[in-house]
């Protein structure tokens, strides 16, 4: 069964910057679950087939002057129907005042009330925006992540293979870290986001040296909070007996959260320089999304010589 994620409300007023109404108990404690947002004009009119206890409701320009065109009775009707629903929280957009009966039904059945002045299609963008990214399902896997030239790069390999060094050495080339050891990773549509865990975040482990604070010794330039995760380099100690491809044409890809990313098998050994291989690697990876592929490229021209050379022997 899929882990269910929740965030507080609170969470979701300070970021919209919303405005409170009515609350029946603190905002931290009531917890909102579903990435989907409703505006109940529907649920106004009795549809209830269909209704989500999860997820948070949108009122507009549309929805409360439906409701104002309502009788006394039958406004009361509409709203103690939907409201006795309980939906997480209502939030009424374009600084509506959503009136005195509107608020006392609200208040019986303790359904938190916010406000704001934008627009309900703003509220409704921004609110599924940051939902998506809260709420999305998300698994914690071993590496280092940095930023190179703008790409996220996940570093990953056995413990000592040299992760870290080599972030330090790619913060010092003007890249920047976004997390070390463990890495949070996002499904958010079919991208990968990546993060730090907050208690460790910023901070990074070098062997014999200990924990170092990257902000504080590089600036705020030197750090970034999140990423996508473009490239997977894999780090593993070289292996005389084993095949390393040196024309890259093979192009291997790894699942992560069901979605597929680019993977580069790196050996590591003495006096290899790591930092600037990964400059290099995501140079090209970045190429191929272009569609440009320089292996290929170097092929085809090696068969366009030889096949000239063949036809210049057939002519002799």
């Amino acid at each position: 069964m899929p882990e269910v994620y929740t965030i507080p409300l609170s969470k979701i007023i300070h970021e919209l910057q919303l405005e409170t109404a009515f609350l029946p108990k603190s905002a931290d404690d009531i917890l909102i679950q579903s990435r989907d947002v409703v505006r109940p004009g529907m649920e106004l009119n009795g549809y209830h087939e269909y209704f989500d206890p999860n997820r948070i409701a949108v009122l507009g320009r549309a929805e409360m002057y439906m409701l104002e065109s309502l009788k006394p009775e039958r406004r009361a009707m509409a709203l103690d129907s939907y409201l006795s629903l309980k939906p997480p929280a209502v939030i009424v957009a374009r600084g509506i005042d959503p009136g005195k009966d509107f608020m006392e039904i609200a208040e019986t059945y303790h359904v938190p009330v916010l406000r704001t002045t934008e627009s309900t299609s703003n509220v409704v963008a921004s609110l599924v925006a940051y939902l998506n990214v809260e709420l999305a399902p998300r698994i914690t896997r071993h590496g280092v992540l940095v930023e190179v030239y703008g790409e996220g790069i996940l570093l990953v390999g056995d413990s000592g293979v040299g992760k870290s060094e080599t972030a330090i050495e790619l913060i010092k080339r003007g890249h920047r870290l976004v997390a070390d050891d463990a890495v949070e990773i996002r499904r958010i549509g079919d991208t990968l986001t990546g993060t730090a865990p907050e208690l460790i975040r910023h901070y990074l482990e070098v062997r014999g040296i200990g924990v170092v604070d990257i902000q504080k010794l590089f600036g705020m330039s030197g750090v970034k909070s999140a990423t996508q995760i473009d490239l997977v380099i894999q780090f593993e100690r070289w292996q005389d007996e084993k095949f390393y491809d040196r024309l890259g044409l093979d192009e291997a890809h790894t699942q992560i959260m069901g979605v597929p990313i680019p993977l580069l098998t790196i050996p590591v050994s003495a006096g290899r320089n790591l930092a600037g291989i990964v400059e290099l690697a995501v140079m090209n990876n970045r190429q191929k999304k272009y569609g440009i592929n320089s292996a290929r490229e170097f092929v085809e021209q090696i068969d366009s010589h030889i096949d000239h050379q063949a036809a210049q022997e057939k002519n002799r």
